[in-house]
This record gives structure tokens, sequence and C-alpha cells, in this order.
């Protein structure tokens, strides 16, 4: 029995000029958000919010799936700094109080655990909906993704992420789509989890990253 590779189970055929292409040669463009603090709005602003976010939503008429990604902090760049300043460090007592300041950190981050998180937004399109509309049925997307229907496809993407990047400006949030390379990226951050919380992500070669 032959043994199947994870991208195998996957339903993404390749990632190209920022587009998720799936084997069913759909695609798809994924928005990067920015986050608000409510709490820290008053409670008239929560409401604007809100009732924009409502709106934002209503004005869709094509699905979107919402993706919140949750990190563990890695500051461990940040605490090799610490040392680099500690080693190097001449006045014995401010050495002695970077030292401090590094091992606060290091045990504080056994202890607990600060989460960062992250908000995606993904927006589809499928081939067949630019044969939409008479009979008010869509054809299934087309099996065979010539360079010239991909540039069709890609056009009326890009045309939906920016109504709904506009949308979620309209709320307060800020976006901006995901190149080929950090999609791949977060791809591979979401099945190798524990490496990207250690801020570790494989040099991609340049011929798949266009």
């Amino acid at each position: 029995m032959a043994i199947k590779s994870t991208q195998d189970f996957l339903e993404v055929d390749q990632i190209r000029n920022g587009v998720l292409i799936l084997k069913n040669k759909g695609i798809r463009g994924i928005l990067m958000v920015s986050s608000i603090n409510l709490a820290l709005k008053s409670e008239e602003e929560q409401r604007s919010v809100i009732y924009g976010f409502e709106e934002f939503l209503n004005s869709l008429d094509f699905a979107c799936q919402i993706i919140v990604q949750s990190r563990k902090t890695n500051i461990t760049g940040y605490i090799d700094k610490i040392k680099e300043l500690e080693k190097n460090q001449e006045n014995e007592m401010l050495k002695h109080q970077t030292a401090g300041y590094r091992e606060f950190l290091e045990q504080f981050i056994k202890r607990e655990s600060i989460l960062t998180k992250k908000f995606f937004v993904v927006v589809p399109y499928s081939i067949g909906e630019a044969k939409k509309g008479q009979g008010g049925e869509s054809k299934k997307p087309a099996t065979n993704l010539t360079e010239e229907r991909f540039e069709r496809a890609k056009v009326q993407l890009t045309q939906r992420m920016e109504f709904v990047a506009l949308g979620l400006r309209r709320c307060g949030l800020q976006s901006s789509p995901l190149t080929t390379s950090e999609i791949m990226e977060l791809f591979w951050g979401l099945h190798h989890p524990r490496e990207a919380e250690r801020g570790y992500y494989p040099e991609f070669p340049e011929e798949f990253i266009n």
C-alpha cells in the first residue's frame, strides 16, 4: 500500500501569483486583516463597529471564510539580543541588571503562554461563476484551467478581494492580500505549528514563488 503525503489530502493544487488554485480548479485569495479591541471603545463606538460589520456581511453575495490563528509568541530573537547586550556590557551593575531581566523573561515564558492572533479572510471564486446567468444556475468549475481562464478568473477574484477590503475598512479594519510566499508560509505553519511558534520557516525554492 502506497504511503500518501500530506499534499495528497489537501484540496490545494498549486499556489500561483498570490492565488490558491484548488484541485477542482476553483481559486482563492487570502487577506490578512488587522484587529481592533472593542473593550477599549465606548458603547456607542462598539455599536457602530458591530453595525458596520453586519452591513458588510449583508453586502456580500458570495461566501467568505474567516480564519483566526493563535500562536505562542516567539521571543527567542529578542532574548538573544538581550544576551548579546549582557555579554558586551562593561558596566558590572548594568550587566547584572541585564542578566536579571533576561532570566525574568526566560522564567516568565516557561510559566506563561503569550499568544498572538492573526486574522484572515479567504475569498473564493469559481471558474463556472463566469457563466452564471442564463437559467440562474452556475456550471461546475472548468476541469481545464488554461492560462487565459486563470487570468480572467484572477481579475474577478481581485475585484472581490477589493470589495471585501473596502467593506472591512469601513469597519475600521485594514487588510492586505497575501503573496505567494506568505501563503506558502501560512500553510506550512498550519501543518508544522511547533516549528512555526519557534520562528522557523523553510526557504522555499525561487521557482515556487511567483
